[in-house]
């Protein structure tokens, strides 16, 4: 079995000063440190070596347990994180706090106690954390009991009572909203826009439900920018990005007017500015695309976005816009540089990137090439996705990839290959039939021509009909507002264009720029 690299992980994920605070506190610590000895020995690694740390600690008695002393060494660093995070949070000082409650509470210094209580009460509404305002409540309600004892009637238990339920109303809400946010979420994560009445169906039933479609079901701003969230996706989904400017607007709004949901939640914060990142894509206004591209790489030098996932998700979304700005303003030898920068940075997150941001990237980059008309380099990210063995994330990515993979080795010349390929394509697109009931007339059109066109490869005339017959039909099939999202994958009508008049495909793309 091979060793768990998890120590080794764990390691290398921490900064200088979260290492040094370690350090720091295991001084405090009286007795042997062989836990330390380890910890340097793994730091000095480029890759987990279990065999080399046992090597350079054979004559060492702990290294015959070395597994429960990788345990140990792995619980003692998350204990030091979580001192060293401890008031980097609300949710943190709060879990503090009623610890404090507890201790002051068991010593009868009831008034201390409730002084500790109103505090932590105000940074709980404050920051809308309302678990731990239902459990101050409950802490209050036991102090209350305690005055009642000491003969101090004062304070009235109604109050009280009214307050936890106002809180659990509130709770409640929330918990509804983060569910809507959960299913339409996960829609657009495993399929991406919606192509039929089907996928648009199950937004449709999100966005009517009447926590989002009603006036004033929020009972929380974080309820709120849930909701308007949900609308902005749901209106993504039709392409409607006036709406979704708007709504994801009004999200953005809402956390810069409560920065403490900022320092909370930053990651949702930053997601609301990609979606508006998306929207002036859309809409051709790429003064603002830039300057709202360039705000959010700045974030990463502030606290509240220093962890390692907020930056990473700063690169993820400011550099995928970045290359998908590019194809839309049909200046690909811009993109090469932001598509090789993209690459050295992935080295530095190495492992945890998710599988859909690799995807994007992975196929923004291959667009890139192509457009700049590096086919083989396009060929290269391609064949990435392809030979990638998990296709239930983003389906929609990995059958575009198909296709765009037929259009690569086509330029390329490689029409003996081209025949099994489409065969191949085809099998694919049968399977997801089979399996999801779904077929699009695209595919089918667009696998029928290319089909007929890789045999008449020495046959100009014949080919140049083609490749006519081929627009036509594909002319009529995106009439259907749902067939022509393909185009927002691959511009396959203008690359079919550059083929028809000889042009490259990122003068087809300018020609349909200025015409649009």
């Amino acid at each position: 079995m091979k060793p768990s690299d998890e120590l080794f992980k764990l390691i290398k994920s921490l900064t200088k000063s979260e290492k040094r605070f370690f350090k720091l506190s295991s001084a405090l610590q009286a007795g042997d440190k062989n836990y330390i000895k380890l910890f340097d020995a793994i730091e000095k690694q480029k890759e987990y070596d279990e065999d080399d740390i046992k090597k350079q600690f054979r004559k060492d008695t702990f290294i015959k347990h070395l597994p429960s002393e990788k345990n140990h060494l792995y619980k003692l660093i998350l204990k030091s994180l979580r001192g060293y995070y401890a008031d980097i949070s609300a949710s943190s000082q709060l879990q503090e706090e009623i610890k404090n409650i507890e201790i002051l509470f068991r010593k009868a210094l009831y008034k201390e106690c409730a002084k500790t209580v109103k505090k932590a009460k105000k940074l709980a509404y404050t920051h809308e954390k309302f678990y731990y305002a239902f459990e101050l409540i409950h802490w209050e309600k036991m102090l209350l009991e305690e005055e009642y004892l000491a003969g101090n009637f004062d304070r009235d238990l109604d109050n009280l009572v009214q307050a936890e339920q106002e809180v659990i109303d509130k709770l409640r809400n929330l918990a509804e909203h983060l569910i809507l946010y959960s299913k339409i979420n996960y829609v657009f994560r495993k399929g991406g826009i919606a192509r039929d009445e089907r996928e648009l169906e199950l937004v449709e039933e999100i966005t009517n439900h009447p926590l989002i479609k009603g006036k004033n079901t929020a009972l929380s701003k974080r309820a709120e920018a849930i909701s308007y969230y949900i609308q902005g996706l749901g209106a993504t989904f039709k392409n409607d990005f006036t709406k979704s400017f708007e709504k994801f607007s009004k999200v953005v709004r809402i956390f810069e007017e409560n920065p403490v949901f900022i320092h909370d939640i930053p990651k949702q914060y930053i997601r609301s500015l990609n979606n508006l990142l998306i929207c002036y894509m859309n809409k051709n206004e790429f003064k603002a695309f830039f300057e709202l591209m360039n705000k959010m790489r700045a974030l990463k030098n502030q606290p509240a976005f220093a962890s390692t996932d907020i930056q990473l998700k700063i690169f993820t979304s400011t550099y995928n816009a970045e290359l998908i700005a590019y194809d839309l303003m049909v200046d690909y030898e811009k993109g090469i540089p932001i598509a090789e920068e993209i690459v050295e940075k992935m080295k530095l997150f190495e492992g945890k990137l998710s599988k859909e941001e690799e995807l994007l990237f992975y196929y923004n980059i291959a667009y890139t090439y192509f457009g700049a008309g590096q086919t083989r380099q396009a060929l290269r990210w391609l064949n990435i996705i392809l030979n990638d063995t998990e296709q239930n994330l983003r389906q929609d990515m990995y059958s575009f990839a198909r296709l765009f993979n037929l259009v690569v080795h086509y330029d390329l010349g490689n029409y003996d290959l081209l025949d099994y390929t489409i065969k191949s394509t085809n099998r694919f697109y049968v399977k997801r039939k089979r399996e999801y009931g779904t077929e699009y007339k695209f595919e089918t059109v667009f696998l029928k021509h290319m089909k007929k066109i890789v045999k008449l490869y020495d046959q100009q005339e014949k080919k140049e009909s083609a490749f006519k017959e081929m627009r036509d039909e594909l002319q009529a099939v995106f009439k259907d507002r749902y067939e022509k999202i393909a185009l927002d994958y691959f511009d396959f009508m203008s690359w079919i264009n550059s083929k028809m008049n000889g042009h490259s495909f990122a003068e087809a793309r300018k020609k349909k720029m200025l015409v649009t």
